[in-house]
């Protein structure tokens, strides 16, 4: 089974599971860096539970997701339309004050993750920020039908190994906000497009 196959199997039980997750601390380090009620590419948006607190926060939100399923749980969320499509289809150019990836780049094959950095960065006006996530290690992985790329500090250059014009604001790292998921550990990385 394939990571899209298993939100399209899941994606509502999945969603309700994230939607209350608090990222508020995450906010904070990101959001003073985007432009004023600028507009967010909130890209794999899941139950649409960021792209609503930026909405709520007077930002411009366009929410994009690869699975039908989760597009159509976060479209009822958010009361507007949710762009169905995966990270390999982005063709925005120039577009974007900020990018928010959280917990959703986790699923590209790292051998691929250059092309999808060079879109976002394509998608990302100068100046625009690239907030990102990955759950914390250094392989990839599947587990419950879905592909994981794990990153940490130690390989963390290779993600911004070639020019895209992207470079480091900060990283982190993090615990899983889920309750149940404490355990687990994020890494976190703050982008800037020169």
């Amino acid at each position: 089974m394939a990571t899209l196959d298993y939100y399209e199997i899941n994606g509502v039980k999945y969603a309700e599971s994230t939607l209350d997750a608090d990222m508020s601390e995450t906010y904070k380090k990101f959001l003073p860096l985007v432009k004023d009620k600028g507009r967010i590419l909130d890209l794999g948006c899941g139950s649409g539970r960021d792209s609503l607190a930026f909405l709520k926060a007077g930002y411009d939100v366009i929410s994009v997701d690869g699975s039908k399923s989760l597009c159509q749980y976060a479209s009822k969320v958010l009361n507007k339309e949710v762009i169905c499509k995966q990270f390999s289809e982005i063709d925005f150019v120039n577009e974007f004050d900020a990018v928010w990836a959280c917990a959703s780049l986790l699923h590209v094959k790292k051998i691929e993750m250059h092309e999808i950095f060079i879109k976002i960065a394509k998608a990302l006006k100068q100046g625009g920020i690239f907030y990102c996530s990955y759950k914390y290690g250094n392989t990839e992985r599947k587990k419950d039908g879905r592909e994981f790329s794990d990153y940490n500090e130690n390989n963390l250059n290779e993600l911004f190994s070639i020019d895209l014009g992207l470079t480091v604001v900060e990283w982190w790292i993090s615990t899983d906000v889920r309750k149940d998921r404490s355990s687990e550990k994020w890494l976190n990385i703050i982008a800037r497009k020169l």
